[in-house]
């Protein structure tokens, strides 16, 4: 084992650096690239990384710690390691650099290459004044590219040299790229969200000559920018080197940035800005944990972990509905309070889903059921030898089978999220059972291969043992259409709502005789209110009156339901 002090780099300039978190403790095992503090200068907030791996064996540094250039950060404990720095990330210093290693000898043959000049050409850049640059996306430290977050400047703009462009975004730092030369964006090659690598090209630069009255202090500027930039050997090529020689990046990148809806400051870094990205969550809303509020990664799970396990009071609350107020009902007088039962909480609940996820369309229409009457109560005798009671419901129960295989789309359900229809084969009718402890559905499996009377036996069977609570979950799934009949109860129509998946719902009304005009007289005729609700993303107008009608002719004539 041997131990590699690990020593804070260049930090672009700044005479030192607050220590604003510590991420590593002693005896932790880290990792290549894997962040060891933050530092805070006047310029820019900055992880940073490791060089290399080992085990933590010594801390220099403590949080509040004021730091500069070569002081050591840690001692850690590797295989046979030497001295070295940690070299601190593209996106916070501007230039990729590496303390206690200095710059190779030129090639002979070679001319070494300084700021101002083309490394690619070896000619200043002033002689390729008049074409157009490509602003070509830097060196970022690594090779896992950035997000650009935002573009700061429309095509058409004037921008001076060293104007920011666009905003990066790594899990490592937020930069800025500028401008390498004065003049006007004549396009753009990337839009925000993209991911770019280093070298991409991003926008093209028209030039423009510098005012003339400037052009003693752009000389000196340059003068002195060329002794004192570092020495590139011309061999390096020319995209990396150019981005070393243009790019001076984040000079104003700060942590600290506005929160989305303009509420205030945030304090956090890259990597938990971009994981608040990710989960959808506004960073003013979550409380910082770390040193003078900063907000780390723990806070954000902890805050997304919280959300998903809060539970819902009621069900507007989970649609951002405004919520009802509570009113003390007993200013008025005497109350009781009772609490709900568990079907009736979960009726309500798929019911409030139901409704706002889906966009119901409700038809209505009367069918004449005079002869299917005379015929049920023609057939009273016979069932009460097979103990069975004869209503209404098993007849229409049979036809709602038979119309529904004519229209299978009534029976569909949605899938994907909308983007798939499924059809099935199968004809599974629920039906809407009143009982003490509140509304049920059982499910009667393959009604359109079942007799009426077989029909109406397992009618009475499920009602029964839905009243006396007996259902499993098993005979509560699974249906494709569902029928909810008040004919018994009372009432001369309603709009029911559809039991999802499921596309549609029919609500059958309490019949009643009344006079129906054949052509040349009224007669008495006994009609049954019926209300089709169905799912507009899925059935239409047409298709809901088609089914309706052949419906209505299979009530109206019992005979085309053997057909």
């Amino acid at each position: 084992m041997a131990e590699e002090l690990i020593r804070v780099p260049d930090i672009g300039g700044a005479e030192g650096a607050d220590v604003v978190e510590v991420l590593v403790a002693v005896g932790d095992v880290i990792q290549l690239e894997q962040s060891l503090i933050v530092v805070e200068s006047d310029k820019a907030s900055m992880e940073i990384p490791a060089s290399s791996g080992g085990t933590i064996t010594e801390l220099r540094v403590a949080v509040g710690d004021a730091v500069s250039e070569g002081d050591v950060i840690l001692v850690l404990a590797t295989e046979g390691a030497v001295t070295a720095t940690v070299q601190i990330p593209a996106e916070a210093v501007g230039e990729r650099r590496e303390a206690e290693v200095d710059p190779p000898e030129a090639a002979p043959g070679h001319t070494p290459a300084v700021a101002g000049e083309d490394v690619a050409t070896h000619t200043p850049a002033a002689s390729q004044e008049g074409a157009p640059l490509s602003v070509h996306i830097p060196d970022l430290g690594s090779d896992q590219g950035a997000d650009l977050v935002e573009i700061l400047v429309p095509v058409g703009t004037k921008v001076e040299e060293g104007d920011s462009l666009v905003l990066l975004e790594s899990d490592k730092a937020s930069m800025e790229v500028p401008a390498p030369a004065r003049g006007v964006i004549t396009e753009w090659l990337a839009s925000a969200g993209d991911t770019v690598q280093e070298g991409v090209v991003i926008a093209t630069l028209q030039p423009s000559d510098p005012p003339a009255d400037n052009a003693s202090d752009s000389e000196v500027f340059a003068s002195a920018e060329q002794e004192a930039a570092p020495v590139v050997p011309a061999t390096v090529p020319a995209s990396k080197a150019a981005s070393q020689d243009r790019v001076e990046v984040a000079a104003d990148a700060s942590i600290v940035e506005q929160a989305e809806d303009g509420s205030g400051a945030v304090y956090a870094g890259p990597a938990v800005r971009k994981l608040a990205r990710e989960f959808g969550v506004l960073l003013d809303r979550v409380s910082g944990s770390g040193t003078r509020g900063r907000i780390l990664k723990e806070d954000l799970q902890h805050y997304v972990a919280s959300a998903l396990a809060s539970p819902e009071k009621d069900p507007s609350a989970a649609t951002s509905l405004p919520a009802v107020p509570e009113v003390d009902f007993a200013r008025f007088g005497i109350i009781e309070p009772l609490s709900r039962g568990r079907i009736d909480k979960l009726t309500a609940s798929n019911m409030v889903r139901s409704w706002l996820n889906v966009p119901h369309v409700t038809q209505f229409d009367d069918a004449d059921i005079s002869d299917l009457e005379q015929f049920r109560k023609g057939m009273k005798s016979e069932a009460e030898q097979r103990g069975v009671r004869l209503s209404p419901l098993p007849f229409i129960l049979k036809a709602c089978a038979l119309a529904l295989a004519d229209h299978p789309k009534l029976k569909a359900s949605l899938a994907d999220g909308g983007e798939t229809l499924v059809m099935k084969r199968y004809c599974h009718i629920g039906i809407a059972v009143d009982t003490p402890g509140g509304l049920v559905v059982p499910v009667i499996r393959d009604v359109d291969e079942k007799s009426v009377w077989a029909l109406a036996s397992e009618i009475t069977s499920l009602a029964n043992k839905a009243r006396d609570k007996q259902l499993k979950p098993d005979d509560m799934q699974g249906g494709v259409f569902t029928v909810s009949s008040l004919g018994a109860i009372g009432g001369r129509g309603f709009t029911p709502i559809i039991n999802t998946p499921e596309v549609g719902i029919l609500g059958v009304g309490r019949a009643t005789v009344q006079p129906v005009w054949d052509g040349e007289a009224f007669q008495p005729r006994s009609l049954l209110p019926l209300a089709l609700s169905y799912d507009h993303r899925v059935v239409n107008g047409g298709d809901g009156g088609r089914f309706m009608t052949d419906f209505i002719a299979l009530l109206a004539d019992v005979r085309r339901m053997v057909m």
